[in-house]
């Protein structure tokens, strides 16, 4: 039977700590810890909207160094994390610019070697610092601390702070309004009009704000297809509203979809369904 261990991980006002970030301070070592196989958010970016947690699922391996084993769970520890500036140490230790993990679970695979899972936390909350402004909006470093301890568990013999390459991309969630089409029902080959609006999250106020100068594409499904077709691509105005209007052809259903950008979650709007007569 595989042996597994459990982390649970308590957020704080500024960064996520682990208990092993309150252990008594050991001078930087290599632990001879690999870290390895790392895939955050199954490597797409994360979207974070004004106040639901996100936890973004995270997976990993670890092998030990000699003197070490996985029958022991509580001599070691490792575990992944993103931040933001120079030093990966400061920000795990002070934040706010850390995000690390809500919780893990490492299961045995040998005396040697343990397959872990788990999650990020990230929470937008005022009284949290991780997402605090439109500036986090950006490509997260990634790093990983690394900690061995004596026999009793708590005294650390040797810590590191590893540094992983590439990133992962933050990114403030977009809303889009359900579809409006009018008139409704409509004759064929009379004009419909439809509208919407975007907006997106503004990591500062806490409140989803108008996304203007927006290109959002319009999308029509028949009534008996299977997939939706883009019919025209529509900027959103200084209040983030859209408006165009199509040639009624067919029953079916609208949409919009917002496809995103660098700092920008997608959306997709909900749908209307239209009653060409």
């Amino acid at each position: 039977m595989n042996r597994r261990r459990t982390v649970a991980v308590v957020a704080t006002a500024g960064a996520l700590a682990l208990s092993v970030l309150n252990a008594p301070a050991a001078q930087a070592k290599d632990t001879g810890i690999v870290l390895s196989d790392l895939v955050i958010n199954n490597g797409k970016p994360i979207v974070v909207g004004t106040s639901r947690v996100v936890e973004p699922p995270i997976k990993f391996r670890i092998a030990l160094p000699a003197g070490y084993d996985t029958d022991h769970p509580f001599r070691y520890d490792a575990f992944p994390y993103l931040y933001r500036g120079n030093s990966a140490a400061e920000a795990a230790k002070n934040g706010p610019n850390y995000i690390g993990p809500g919780s893990y679970t490492c299961y045995e695979l040998d005396l040697k070697r343990a397959r872990c899972e788990g999650n990020l936390y990230i929470e937008p909350h005022p009284a949290q610092e991780q997402v605090d402004s439109n500036s986090d909006a950006t490509t997260w470093k990634i790093a990983a601390v690394l900690r061995l301890f004596k026999a009793d568990e708590t005294t650390v013999v040797a810590e590191e702070y590893e540094t992983r390459s590439g990133g992962v991309s933050l990114r403030r969630a977009a809303k889009l309004a359900t579809a409006d089409a009018t008139p409704e029902p409509v004759t064929k080959g009379k004009q419909l009009t439809l509208t919407s609006k975007l907006t997106r999250a503004n990591w500062t106020t806490k409140k989803n704000d108008p996304y203007a100068g927006s290109t959002v594409s319009l999308q029509f499904r028949a009534k008996n297809a299977t997939s939706f077709k883009t019919l025209k691509k529509v900027r959103t105005n200084s209040a983030g509203a859209l408006s165009t209007t199509v040639t009624a052809t067919t029953d079916g259903f609208f949409r919009w979809v917002y496809y995103g950008n660098s700092v920008t979650g997608t959306a997709t709007s909900g749908q209307d369904y239209i009653d060409v007569r």
